[in-house]
């Protein structure tokens, strides 16, 4: 059997309170922490509270469309543009039309190349191989708000590509999602003793 037979009822078109829930939870934390970062420093775990829910939901709809026969990574790639492309790309129109205004020469050919870095969802490794004692504070940096959603999409990137083939070849699904969460976990742990920042997902933050 290619994929675990399991009861994704998010999908089902029933409404799920209880996400909802947990989604309300994260981004409370998250507002806490940037309104009061001295007293719930913690709070940007609401990110990763994020990350798991949004893996879940889209593991199911691959997991159910593999069950169903009706995967397809392209249609899978198609939403996800639609969603997501369109906001973004006004988001970052309106910050290259404020940045034509607001910043010098310099500044704002920088400016672009955050821009063009968020357009291919690298923004977060472009923040991270930025920081060094001479770098400008992230907190100057209109696109930081993006690295989340880096992430995020690259994650939708390869994992259609893993379940995909986990799928073609009848590769228990189990197996391959223990396989990867004992790899993951054993690589945060060596870049906390490598890169703690990046390891927490605050590379950048704390310059």
């Amino acid at each position: 059997m290619g994929v675990a037979k399991l009861d994704w009822g998010s999908h089902s078109g029933k409404y799920r309170p209880d996400i909802d829930g947990i989604r309300a939870i994260a981004v409370t934390s998250v507002v806490l922490c940037h309104a009061f970062p001295d007293y719930i420093p913690g709070g940007f775990i609401g990110v990763d509270i994020f990350f798991v829910i949004s893996g879940y939901l889209i593991t199911g709809i691959l997991l159910k469309d593999c069950d169903s026969g009706n995967f397809s990574i392209s249609k899978f790639y198609d939403r996800r543009i639609r969603r997501i492309f369109p906001a973004l790309t006004v988001a970052l129109l309106a910050i290259l039309f404020i940045g034509w205004f607001c910043l010098f020469g310099p500044e704002f050919s920088l400016l672009g190349k955050h821009v063009a870095a968020s357009t291919i969802f690298l923004e977060n490794i472009l923040l991270w191989s930025e920081v060094s004692y001479f770098d400008v504070s992230s907190s100057l940096k209109p696109t930081l708000h993006l690295w989340s959603l880096a992430i995020e999409e690259q994650f939708y990137i390869v994992w259609p590509i893993i379940i995909f083939f986990t799928n073609k070849y009848k590769i228990p699904f189990i197996w391959v999602a223990s396989l990867l969460f004992l790899l993951s976990f054993s690589i945060n742990i060596l870049a906390r003793l490598i890169h703690e920042p990046a390891a927490l997902g605050r590379a950048g933050f704390d310059v």
